[in-house]
């Protein structure tokens, strides 16, 4: 038997967070490399991947190259690698997968959809009546919006908007040899693609659906002469530029967390260039006034070989009709206890409610808002919101039950990443409306997901309903994301979130509570007592097992919970969609931990923890990663499911068939590497998002009991098989 490992600090334990957030991204682009994912599914999953990656540059890139020139020699997370180090191991994996991704595109998806009626044509293949349609747009509606901007001693470098699509023009004055350059902005507000008039002809003498459309930034560089009269055109080239968007809000002297808010977004825009993506095969002489321009190194530039910025092929993926190249549509089943209910109130008091998004319709959470908005007999409605829609019917519901004389109160998460611009204008509009709008702690994201509502219900009794959930009060990721939500008025959980309440909005010290754990208070301290506990247990000989379901693991002090529990002969399956830091499988270590994440149709985004507890099983959901982010830096809430019917459902029905998934689950590999599951001869097929979906159109499923094992192809709740058949993924 192999000796365990004593030194748990030891960095070889521990993968890298940034290799380890590629390895995800690589995830998703199987999926665009899937030959059994519907044509334009596959276009979506390499319009994801782009943006993933846009995101990626934008927050972590950025960082680490201000490390790399403080010359700070080691990395922060507990595999220490060095800053430059990671950086040379980013670029070389993002040139790798950038290069599979251009293949897939031209090599596969492209090809296919035109032989189904989607076709991109290049500006210098148009031709008749293309040909002069796209002619007159450019001089009817591009042109006007254009603005031309030379570089010369008198006109400095543009700033250039971050991940804009531009143009770099090399150009001569007649009768000088001495080249000039001009950089031409792709305008962000026409679309990306122009649809042809050769989308109503017939294709290979059938009749049938074509859409035929054209890069605008290929109609722009067929008629760069129009804006550029007199002079001489040269290289003409596509590029675009990433710019470093994370920023800190130091907590000394903040007056207005509003304002500062403010002031860094708009800085933000002026960020630090941190990319160039730009079209290959571009003259020595156009990059170096590119790169010297934007104060970039040779090892930033990312020559592409196809069209620039794949996000923009999310325009074609919306296209309307071709449902045969989708998914199936689906329809959000209704919950029966709240459907068949006369209100949401006597729903909810009747029983504990579990949701599981977006198999069940997040319909239900926004219903809940409205009616506490419109009921007379509601006092107060307390929310809190991280993210949420651009057209926001619960924020709308906010308004009118503010209007309505309601105390209404909303905690707004300012500095949700990205979605800063769109937090600031619904606190603002908010705060219009009379609802007290309060914007958390500076040095903490509030990043719960806690809606109270007060009542005084029809027997007289005040009344507090609760919404608790893993996901955004946002009904259009509800769509797109799997997610918890639970609904209740028990006491004990009702007194604890009206406490969460007073915390963050009077900045009080946060009470003992009876049900929730609070990050940062006590959450990480309850969750490594709760995986110690199931240590012990295994030492004494009885039951222990712990499952978690989450987006990232990476605090370190979790990661050597779970190793000293698998040392003590614990069985842990971790279900990981993205950053994972542990190392699965090392023997004295790891060796009963197993790692695996599913990337499908909707994104993996539920939290889930189960405990054996000795015989005695806990489980826990809520809005919490294993990260020290969620666990140091946030204000985050996990809390049970303690009702016995939603708790055999979370693990015998939510639990059971994630781990059964032999489709689209992959299990990580010691090395950092995943492999594809794949079914044993003779194995059922399970693909776990399926089964949800099968569930959810049988209708109004019960809140009542999982299915029976009879009937119930997934295997029982037990450790999964030491060698579990894989294939190993496509790189």
């Amino acid at each position: 038997m192999q000796p365990p490992v004593t030194n748990l600090d030891d960095p070889s334990l521990y993968l890298n967070r940034e290799l380890s957030w590629l390895q995800f991204n690589r995830r998703v682009l199987e999926e665009a490399q899937d030959s059994t994912v519907p044509l334009l599914e596959r276009l979506k999953f390499l319009a994801i991947f782009s943006a993933n990656l846009d995101e990626f540059f934008m927050v972590r890139v950025g960082g680490l190259q201000q490390k790399v020139t403080a010359q700070i020699p080691h990395g922060s997370g507990a595999d220490r690698m060095s800053p430059r180090v990671q950086l040379e191991r980013i670029s070389q994996t993002v040139r790798e997968m950038v290069a599979a991704q251009y293949r897939c595109l031209k090599d596969e998806v492209l090809p296919a959809l035109e032989a189904k009626g989607i076709v991109i044509r290049w500006a210098e293949a148009l031709s008749g009546d293309d040909l002069r349609y796209a002619r007159d747009l450019f001089r009817r509606e591009i042109f006007p919006v254009l603005t031309p901007l030379a570089t010369d001693p008198a006109h400095p470098f543009p700033h250039l908007l971050n991940k804009s699509l531009n143009l770099a023009v090399s150009l001569r004055q007649p009768g000088n040899a001495e080249p000039l350059y001009a950089v031409v902005q792709v305008p962000g507000v026409l679309a990306r693609f122009v649809q042809l008039p050769s989308s109503d002809l017939t294709r290979n003498g059938t009749e049938g659906p074509l859409c035929a459309v054209v890069p605008l930034e290929a109609v722009i560089k067929a008629h760069l002469a129009d804006l550029f009269p007199g002079m001489e055109l040269g290289e003409a080239v596509c590029f675009r530029v990433t710019r470093d968007s994370e920023y800190e809000i130091d907590d000394e002297g903040i007056d207005d967390l509003l304002r500062a808010i403010e002031a860094q977004v708009k800085a933000r825009r002026r960020g630090h260039a941190v990319r160039l993506e730009i079209e290959a095969g571009v003259a020595a002489d156009v990059e170096q006034f590119l790169t010297s321009a934007l104060d970039l190194d040779p090892e930033d530039v990312y020559p592409i070989r196809g069209l620039l910025d794949p996000t923009g092929l999310f325009q074609i993926y919306a296209l309307s009709g071709f449902t045969d190249l989708r998914d199936p549509p689906f329809v959000p089943a209704p919950v029966a206890s709240l459907a068949q209910a006369t209100s949401p109130w006597a729903a909810i008091r009747g029983r504990d409610i579990l949701v599981h998004h977006p198999y069940e319709s997040f319909a239900h959470v926004v219903e809940f808002i409205a009616a506490a908005a419109d009921d007379d007999r509601v006092q107060a409605i307390k929310l809190t919101l991280y993210r949420t829609s651009s057209d926001s019917p619960i924020v709308r519901a906010l308004q009118r039950a503010a209007d309505r004389g309601k105390q209404v109160t909303a905690v707004i998460e300012l500095k949700a990443r990205l979605d800063e611009e769109r937090n600031i204008l619904w606190a603002r509009e908010l705060e219009k409306a009379g609802v007290h709008v309060v914007f958390g702690f500076v040095g903490l994201k509030t990043h719960c997901k806690v809606a109270l509502v007060v009542r005084k219900d029809e027997d007289g009794t005040m009344r507090r309903y609760v919404h608790l959930a893993s996901g955004n009060y946002n009904p259009q990721t509800a769509r797109t994301y799997t997610d918890i939500g639970f609904f209740t008025t028990n006491e004990e959980f009702a007194n604890d979130v009206t406490l969460l309440f007073n915390h963050l909005t009077a900045n009080t010290a946060l009470p003992p509570m009876r049900k929730l754990l609070v990050a940062p208070s006590r959450l990480q301290t309850v969750m490594i007592e709760k995986i110690e506990r199931e240590a012990a247990n295994a030492r004494d000989g009885k039951p222990a097992r712990l499952i978690a379901k989450l987006n990232g693991l990476l605090e370190p002090a979790v990661v050597k919970a779970l190793y000293r529990a698998s040392q003590s002969g614990v069985k842990i399956d971790l279900i990981c969609r993205g950053i994972c830091s542990l190392r699965p499988g090392l023997p004295g270590v790891s060796e009963n931990i197993r790692v695996v994440s599913v990337v499908d149709r909707f994104l993996e985004h539920s939290r889930i923890f189960y405990f054996e507890n000795g015989g005695q099983p806990e489980v826990f959901t809520g809005s919490a990663d294993w990260m020290d982010r969620n666990l140091s830096r946030r204000v985050e809430v996990v809390f049970p499911i303690e009702q016995p019917e939603l708790k055999a459902r979370l693990i015998e029905e939510i639990l059971k068939t994630t781990l059964a998934d032999n489709v689209k689950a992959r299990q990580l590999l010691p090395d950092g590497t995943y492999c594809r599951v794949a079914p044993a001869p003779g194995e059922v097929v399970v693909r776990s998002q399926r089964r949800f979906l099968e569930l959810a159109e049988v209708g109004t499923r019960p809140q009542l009991a999982p299915p029976t094992p009879e009937s119930d192809p997934t295997p029982a709740l037990t450790p999964a098989p030491e060698s579990p058949r894989r294939t190993r993924a496509k790189r």
